[in-house]
């Protein structure tokens, strides 16, 4: 590796990964060992819109940034990945075809296939890597021997997987491949604010006119002539000729406002969601294969994409994705 990763590169379980230029990819979720050596060589990343994606990735090359796990591959090779199970045994044929997309050599040393080193998805423990025989390891040796006896082969043994890889070997080199990847749209929703709602209330003043009747005292003079019959009886009093003076009390009503608080309406604020069609425009990109059968026509063909089969133009068969 370019640069060290530490002496338990299984911490790295949960980190962030980002490619070369920095860009986040993902986060690692398993480790991946070498089956005799016991030294890491895979990750796993966990990519995809909705994270449900784990994708392999190697640790040659890779170094840590901070808290964070560099690999130097782009985000779009990373994604593009061929596709393997992540919770199983890496087989040969797996390990070659990350190889070949990944564009770098298989080790010399490394054995037929890796195996999940003690580590699971994030958040699960993991053990500590040692010397075989420490507790929860096993030599090299025991784990080749139980994976022989768990997948047994025709004409099984050491010589027969050689012989069997050799064979493999040449048929790749008769029968050169590539890999065809496109890019698939996946879509989802993410909810977003848009904006707040408030209910307020305040106070505004109005004019108001009503008309109230008042009632007032009006004094005015009423004269009565006083009978004969009453001067002689005597009811009106003896009274000598002279000034005087008397008085009469008036009142008046006046208008007097009162006002009081009362309620007259409930008011809530309530929401309800309403769904609508959105269109969504993108570009998706594709590879596509044009080949030339060599011969001096210059006859050229391409893709199929209706499926794997021979193209026209006799190139013989292309494996399609």
């Amino acid at each position: 590796m370019n640069a060290p990763l530490g002496e338990n590169p299984q911490e790295l379980t949960g980190k962030n990964v980002v490619d070369a230029e920095g860009t986040k990819v993902g986060s690692v979720q398993q480790i991946y060992r070498d089956d005799a050596t016991d030294r890491p060589e895979w990750i796993t990343v966990r990519t995809g819109l909705f994270g449900m994606k784990e994708t392999f990735v190697p640790l040659a090359g890779a170094r840590r940034v901070g808290d964070e796990c560099q690999v130097p591959y782009t985000k779009d090779q990373i994604k593009d990945a061929p596709r393997i199970d992540a919770d199983g045994h890496l087989e040969p044929g797996e390990e070659e075809r990350l190889y070949r997309h990944y564009g770098i050599a298989r080790p010399g040393t490394a054995p037929s296939g890796t195996v999940p080193g003690r580590t699971t998805a994030a958040g699960a423990g993991m053990g500590t890597a040692g010397a075989a025989g420490a507790p929860g390891m096993r030599p090299p040796e025991e784990r080749r021997r139980e994976r022989t006896e768990s997948r047994p082969l025709a004409g099984a043994g050491a010589g027969a997987m050689s012989r069997g890889r050799d064979t493999d070997a040449r048929a790749k080199e008769q029968n050169p491949e590539m890999i065809i990847s496109e890019e698939h749209v996946e879509l989802g929703t993410e909810a977003h604010e848009a904006g707040r709602a408030r209910l307020r209330k305040h106070v505004t003043t109005e004019e108001v006119h009503r008309t109230v009747p008042v009632s007032h005292d009006e004094a005015h003079l009423v004269r009565e002539k006083i009978s004969d019959e009453e001067r002689r009886t005597g009811r009106t009093g003896q009274h000598k000729l002279g000034d005087g003076e008397v008085e009469v009390t008036l009142y008046e009503e006046q208008a007097v406002v009162r006002k009081e608080s009362v309620p007259v309406e409930r008011i809530r604020l309530e929401t309800e969601r309403v769904t609508e069609q959105q269109e969504v425009n993108t570009e998706v990109h594709r590879e596509e294969v044009e080949f030339d059968d060599g011969k001096a026509t210059g006859r050229r063909g391409r893709r199929n994409r209706g499926g794997p089969g021979p193209e026209r133009g006799g190139m013989g068969p292309e494996r399609g994705r």
